[in-house]
This record gives structure tokens, sequence and C-alpha cells, in this order.
């Protein structure tokens, strides 16, 4: 692709290719010598994909941190307070947070001492607990609601609705096509052991 102009972005660095679209010239650079002249585009796209995400991380973080919680640790009680008043397990806290038990295990830890979260027994399963939110874990998420949706609105500005869906559409597509080629792997590593 061909470089044309300056993007009105300022200090981001980005550019704008012919098609008046932004691209990193820095990653590109870097793409074409790694790619050894092969097509870029793909390794482009992730690369934009991680610049993104940083963004948007960065954002929740700085509003986080202020509070005391970490990026993490706000993931994980904000999928408690969606959660069925008695609970949830850490497994399935894990699976829907797309994240390792031992590490929702530590989050939870976390938000436990800080009194935004509990371990409760499992009323159907003696062996189990299930994490909870508790009413401190709620009012912090009720006083996190309102500068989070200002502070995600300005990330977004100049977004029209169906920029938004087609971005959430492509993210998850991207994350679909990585558990099949996850599971793909791991049956194939299955299949050599």
């Amino acid at each position: 692709m061909k470089d044309v102009h300056k993007s009105s972005s300022g200090a981001s660095g980005f550019e704008r290719d012919h098609d008046d679209h932004l691209f990193d010239p820095r990653a590109r650079e870097a793409m074409t010598r790694f790619a050894g002249g092969e097509n870029t585009l793909a390794l482009e796209a992730a690369a934009a994909v991680r610049t993104a995400v940083h963004a948007v991380e960065r954002m929740r973080s700085h509003g986080a941190e202020g509070r005391g919680l970490s990026s993490g640790a706000l993931d994980i009680l904000i999928r408690l307070s969606a959660t069925p008043d008695d609970g949830i397990s850490i497994g399935d806290l894990a699976q829907a947070a797309g994240v390792s038990s031992r590490n929702v295990t530590g989050l939870v830890d976390t938000l436990e001492r800080d009194g935004l979260a509990r371990r409760v027994p499992d009323r159907n399963d003696r062996r189990s607990v299930l994490a909870q939110i508790t009413p401190d874990g709620l009012a912090w998420i009720e006083a996190f609601r309102r500068p989070t949706q200002a502070a995600m609105a300005a990330i977004f500005r100049g977004f029209t609705p169906a920029e938004l869906t087609q971005l959430r559409h492509l993210c998850l597509r991207l994350a679909d096509n990585h558990r099949r080629l996850a599971d793909h792997l791991s049956r194939t590593a299955d299949r050599t052991t």
C-alpha cells in the first residue's frame, strides 16, 4: 500500500494510506521486514488490534487503579455483579473471563481482601465454594459505572453505531478463530503424544 499523507491524529504517529485508512508506519515497516516481502496485512491488523486493546485497557486501568483495582480485578468484579445472588464457581468465572482458574483465584483473593467479594459455600455441593459480590462491591461498581461510560464514550467518539457493531463482530470473529485454532492444535498435540 502506498503511504499518501499524515493523519490528523497528530502525536499518534499514524498515517493514512491511499484509501484514507489509518495505518501505523512503524508497525508496517517492522512487519515488512519480518514477512520478507510477503503480504503484511494480517500482521498489521494483529498489531492494530494489540494497539487498540492496549488503549482501551489503559483507559479502564486508569479509572480502576485510581479506585484501587487492577484491570483484571475490575473485570472479575463486573462479572460478579452480573451473576446470580448465590454466586458463581471460580471455574465458571474463569471460563467466562477467558483466563485460568489460578488467575481468577488470585483476583478473587484481592477482591475479598478489599471487601468487594466473598467466598460462600455452594448450597448444591458442600465440597465447592462460590464467589459472590458483596454490598460494598455493588456500591463500588455503581460509583464506577458513570465515569466508565463517559470514558468509553470518549474513546469511541466518532464511531457510528454500525461501526461499533462491526468492530464488536470482527473482534469476536478473531476470538472465535483463535478458539478453533487452539482446539485444532490441542487435538493435533494429543494425537502426537
